[in-house]
């Protein structure tokens, strides 16, 4: 019979990454525990009834049913809606998400793409695919009002490497008597929203997507921006109208957007945001680093030792939910 493992890395990869580089990843971050790689299904209906502990995309319920050990489920996502979170947490396991791991790469891509704005990178490079040696005007990053909706780990970390640009930073939050990072925190509502679109230079989206947020920036909230002002979309697609952006963006209504992530997801080769010049697009690569797997490896780690500990499911890190009471 197969050894009882602590930790089942379960088959299916993410973002192109390899689950065997991030089952031996846990291995170094877990060095006294068993981490076990299900290569196939077959693995995978063998190993998870054993284990105290399964990461990957998502699990069955199926397969949870059966699993008397299993006290955590580690998803390697930081969206959890495809997951049975309600029939894990009845069945006494707690769920963790990757949120953060991938804020640090997405707050450069940001940055990135304001600063490519402020100076017209992007201008410079039709050029140069024209071999076309001509003078452009650009601008100064400095002196900028940036607003960033959402103050998240993403928004956060954008505010973090923005302190030295010598910008104003206007923080949109569900809750402004938490405070914030920013220079000033407004309130998840339509006017005070308005009110900092209307002195916003850059605005970065990086709220989660859900029913207040989808739709958020559409035409009117595009009307309210400047005329030269920059949508940076590093969360989700759904959070910004795609029609009303192609429209503003074609009439000059703004000066500009950068978009990670699109609405729809992959952005169809005859979509007309691709013949637009002033919107660079990237393909949700924003949170793409080579440490991915350490970072959410170490979250995992110090879950387990949470665990090993007895401490309350509540303290664990990333905890999305956890297990029902009297399970």
């Amino acid at each position: 019979m197969t050894a009882e493992p602590d930790v089942v890395v379960l088959r299916e990869g993410t973002e192109g990454l390899s689950m065997e580089s991030y089952a031996e990843t846990l291995r170094e971050h877990l060095p006294d525990r068993t981490v076990a790689l299900a290569r196939t299904p077959a693995a995978e209906r063998e190993l998870v009834p054993l284990a105290r502990v399964v990461t990957g995309i998502t699990v069955s319920e199926e397969l949870v049913a059966d699993a008397d050990r299993l006290e955590l489920f580690a998803c390697t996502f930081a969206g959890t809606d495809h997951v049975p979170v309600e029939a894990l947490a009845n069945e006494g396991v707690a769920v963790t998400n990757a949120g953060g791991i991938h804020a640090p790469g997405i707050a450069e891509q940001s940055i990135a793409n304001m600063l490519i704005f402020a100076r017209r990178l992007h201008e410079g490079w039709r050029r140069k695919s024209n071999a076309e040696w001509r003078h452009f005007q650009s601008h100064e990053f400095a002196g900028s009002t940036v607003t960033v909706i959402g103050l998240g780990s993403i928004g956060q970390h954008v505010v973090d490497r923005l302190a030295g640009f010598d910008v104003e930073t206007v923080g949109v939050r569900y809750t402004p008597s938490k405070g914030g990072p920013t220079d000033e925190v407004v309130r998840f509502e339509p006017d005070a929203i308005h009110d900092a679109l209307a002195r916003s230079d850059y605005v970065v989206v990086a709220c989660p997507l859900n029913d207040l947020t989808r739709g958020l920036i559409g035409d009117a909230e595009l009307a309210t921006l400047p005329p030269h002002a920059v949508v940076v979309n590093a969360a989700r697609g759904g959070i910004v109208e795609t029609d009303a952006l192609v429209s503003a963006l074609r009439s000059n209504g703004i000066r500009g957007a950068a978009l990670d992530v699109t609405d729809p997801e992959p952005l169809p080769s005859d979509h007309p945001l691709w013949d637009l010049e002033n919107c660079l697009i990237t393909p949700h690569t924003g949170g793409h680093t080579p440490k991915h797997w350490d970072r959410l490896a170490a979250i995992v780690a110090d879950n387990v030792a949470a665990l090993d500990a007895g401490d309350d499911p509540a303290s664990l890190r990333n905890l999305v939910r956890a297990p029902s009471d009297g399970s």
